[in-house]
């Protein structure tokens, strides 16, 4: 079962992200609002999968350049994060389903 609890790891962790980016899309205008972020891999090294411990952060990144009022927030990078991410959690659930298909496989097979 390792595999399936990596997978759900991941799954936790991208549906966080999803929370973070929808924020920062949310307050594309809030001034002095610093864009947050998450490093998907520090998280799955770092935490079992527990929504309260992931560890985000305001975006470090070089190419995010502040607008008059302070805010960093990037509409067009917030997009692209946002389908990254939504097309990393379909292919998560693709994977747990396959692995559930499997399984419900193996015991039906073992019926016989």
């Amino acid at each position: 079962m390792a595999a399936i609890d990596l997978v759900e790891k991941a799954l936790n962790v991208r549906a966080h992200y999803q929370k973070v980016l929808a924020g920062n899309i949310a307050n594309v205008e809030t001034p002095n609002y610093k864009e947050k972020d998450i490093d998907f891999r520090k998280e799955m090294e770092r935490n079992a999968g527990s929504l309260a411990s992931v560890d985000v952060k305001e975006s470090s990144d070089g190419d995010v350049i502040g607008s008059i009022d302070g805010n960093t927030v990037n509409m067009e990078n917030q997009i692209v994060k946002l389908t990254e991410n939504s097309m990393f959690f379909t292919s998560l659930v693709q994977v747990i389903s396959k692995k559930f298909s499997m399984m419900k496989y193996a015991i039906s097979e073992g019926k016989r």
